[in-house]
């Protein structure tokens, strides 16, 4: 089912010296399996708990910075080899596992690989490789896509500087700092050839050629592969290509995503794969569709007809309504980088444009949307109101089909539970709803069983995870406040006097003016009052970063820093930064109320809710995006209603004023509503309500067997043989 794996080198790089008990320490550690098994990180903490958290949870640095003596004591600790015992009886079982739901349910996919190409995956903190939401559900596609059994490879770029980290000045300004990976201290390895030397490909540019080297990361059975041209044949502009991700520069951009749509295309042929089906998350792999038609033009086809073989493969997600997602490129832009392909495709400029032209006030473009919309014959958006919006937005495609005709279904996004699910709720889970609830997840019928969960018990667990958040904002305070620089007020504003005790609201994102991150902060007043109610305290918790070249997004962070500032908040409202999936992690699992205040209906569908709802948090979100599925008044609250108005100025009025009114009437009452063993029981059952009918319903699970199902088997119609690599 699974390509060979003769590519991946499982032998560990030098600098590990591990007793011979505990040799396969280094291997796990090369397998990002671990990062979704609470016992197998766990594994690793349990060698040095503070040096782990130091670390930032990498357990390759952590096997080489340990020391011997550690170990060794390690080797010889009974509880601490059982343990080790355990998790790798539980790796060897998945790692060898052969009955899958794929294998059961769709063995025609067993030889017939699945290419997934995304600009960012966010799969762990300790690879910054992602920028946000778009990233982190590729990562959640292919940790599902490995649960299942699902013969899925990823690709896409090894950023030599991540993304960046952000820093907040005393004045609320964004700074963003770039710092280079060290790839020795990364669970990702060179890909060499049958030769032992490095692989590489080769993407031409009209006046040069840049080549591209490999990384590989395991996920599980799913590989990644990763691009990289920074390599001694490519100068040094050419290597800066794979350097960042998203390059404000256009040049940069296009040169980019053309290295990952070709690049990407000549990278599984080097290493022997002819997948089946080509999924593109989002606009950015769409010269893949070029470099596929190019192949079957040079053994003899027409355009015409190589686009008509390849499209039934294509499968195309788009993700959002906003401009700025969609990328766009003048067409002299393209005539520079791509000059060299018209021909190859046996097209004129003019017919080459027209795969993907665009007219727009500022002139024609090349759009991105266009070219992948217009040749994938799987096309979805990622909620039900996000696919009423794709398909008006993009209805002048077909103007010869009624607008609900317009063939862009939907799939609404999900969330990998074991990767987000806090490990004591996964406990509490296991001893009530079954030991393998897991493998059941996405069957609502198991979740009637949560009602059995005594109230007192999952509001211990609950109480447990905001603890452990008000810990880990101390200890961030106090690592920044170490370092220098770092100002009493920022202290305070970085949440030093939050009460795990108290309300908590998270709100949580990038930083994108439609997003509206100060609704909340509309009547400043107001909302002072609330959180400094008297027995009734209010904290919320801000996070999030906002692009580099997003001016109007980075004063947005400044507008709500200056209000976190203030005195009169007494600490309660805080800015956390340097947003990453480890403080993610914490939020989700740590605050009782996950806030969203998009201008709907902008919010194609959005995450981050779902991975608190997951936890026993309750969503407060604009109906839109994947909340105005889930919502059922019970389970959460609306802000506003089912509807959007064509005044952006009286949306805004109208949904501050229904949260201020919810959480006046509403939240706060209902929290705070406790018998005499200060247990919350309404506030449990709402809690109940969500757990049972988002869990099931927004996970990976059944996001993934719905690509399946719709999308991946339908493209299995083109016959498509595999190559496997040898060995």
């Amino acid at each position: 089912m699974i390509p060979c794996m003769n590519t991946f080198r499982t032998q560990l790089p030098d600098g590990y010296d591990l007793p011979k008990r505990l040799a396969r320490l280094g291997e796990l550690a090369y397998n990002l399996w671990w990062t979704w098994q609470p016992e197998a990180a766990r594994v690793f903490g349990r060698l040095d708990y503070d040096l782990w958290e130091r670390l930032g949870h990498n357990p390759i640095r952590l096997l080489r910075e340990i020391g011997r003596q550690r170990l060794s004591q390690a080797s010889k600790d009974k509880e601490y080899r059982a343990l080790y015992d355990r998790v790798f009886s539980d790796f060897d079982s998945y790692m060898n596992q052969t009955d899958t739901w794929t294998s059961r349910t769709h063995p025609e996919l067993t030889a017939r690989p699945i290419a997934y190409f995304s600009m960012e995956f966010g799969l762990h903190e300790t690879l910054p490789i992602y920028s946000g939401g778009l990233g982190v559900l590729a990562g959640d596609h292919l940790k599902e896509a490995s649960d299942l059994g699902l013969p899925l490879t990823g690709v896409g770029f090894m950023y030599a500087e991540g993304y960046f980290s952000q820093r907040i000045t005393e004045d609320g300004w964004q700074e963003a700092l770039n710092n280079r990976l060290d790839f020795r201290n990364l669970p990702a390895l060179p890909v060499l050839d049958d030769s032992g030397n490095r692989m590489t490909v080769e993407v031409e540019f009209p006046d040069r050629t840049v080549s591209l080297g490999l990384w590989e990361i395991r996920v599980g059975h799913v590989p990644l592969y990763l691009l990289d041209s920074n390599l001694d044949p490519n100068t040094d502009s050419d290597k800066q290509l794979s350097a960042r991700l998203y390059w404000s520069d256009l040049d940069r951009r296009v040169m980019q995503e053309l290295l990952l749509g070709v690049g990407g295309v000549r990278a599984l042929r080097a290493l022997g794969y002819n997948p089946s089906v080509w999924h593109m998350n989002e606009g950015h792999a769409a010269f893949l569709i070029l470099e596929r038609a190019r192949e079957l033009v040079a053994s003899g086809n027409t355009f015409e007809l190589a686009n008509e073989k390849t499209r039934g493969q294509n499968v195309f997600t788009t993700h959002t309504p906003v401009a700025a997602g969609n990328d766009e490129f003048p067409l002299w832009l393209i005539e520079k980088y791509l000059a060299a392909l018209s021909p190859q495709l046996k097209l004129t400029h003019d017919q080459f444009f027209d795969i993907a032209r665009h007219q727009m006030p500022q002139g024609e473009m090349f759009s991105m949307g266009i070219l992948a919309l217009r040749n994938s014959a799987g096309r979805n958006a990622v909620s039900e109101l996000h696919g009423r919006v794709a398909r008006k937005m993009w209805h002048f495609l077909w103007q010869e089909v009624d607008l609900e005709d317009v063939l862009i279904t939907h799939i609404t996004n999900g969330v990998h539970v074991s990767n987000w699910m806090a490990r004591r709720l996964n406990v509490l889970f296991s001893d009530y709803l079954g030991k393998d609830w897991y493998d059941d997840h996405d069957n609502p019928d198991l979740w009637a069983r949560i009602d059995d969960i005594p109230d007192d018990e999952l509001w211990e667990v609950r109480q447990h995870l905001k603890r452990k958040l008000a810990a880990y904002m101390r200890e961030r305070v106090r690592d920044r406040w170490t370092v220098g620089g770092f100002h009493p007020v920022q202290v305070v504003s970085s949440g030093v006097l939050i009460n795990p005790y108290a309300l908590t609201i998270g709100f949580a994102r990038r930083f994108a003016t439609y997003k509206r991150a100060s609704l909340v902060l509309s009547d400043v007043e107001r909302l002072l009052n609330i959180i400094n109610r008297p027995n009734m305290p209010v904290q919320i918790i801000f996070a999030g970063k906002a692009h580099p070249a997003d001016e109007p997004g980075k004063q947005l962070i400044q507008q709500v820093y200056r209000q976190v500032k203030r005195a009169e908040t007494g600490g309660r409202i805080v800015f956390i930064e340097d947003y990453d999936i480890n403080l993610a992690r914490y939020l989700v699992q740590g605050v009782d109320v996950w806030l969203n205040t998009p201008r709907r209906p902008l919010e194609a569908s959005g995450t981050s809710g779902m991975k608190a709802a997951l936890n026993g948090a309750l969503n407060f979100s604009v109906l839109d995006g994947w909340w105005r599925e889930a919502y059922n008044g019970h389970n959460g609250w609306a802000i506003g209603e089912d509807k959007e108005l064509d005044s952006q100025s009286i949306q805004d009025a109208q949904d501050a004023e229904s949260l201020y009114n919810t959480l006046e009437n509403e939240i706060i009452p209902l929290y705070y509503d406790r018998d005499s063993q200060e247990i919350p029981h309404n506030w449990i059952e709402r809690m109940k309500d969500s757990m049972k009918t988002n869990i099931p319903q927004f996970s990976t699970r059944r996001m993934v067997k719905e690509y399946v199902e719709r999308l991946y088997v339908k493209a299995l119609s083109l016959p498509s043989p595999s190559r496997r690599r040898k060995g």
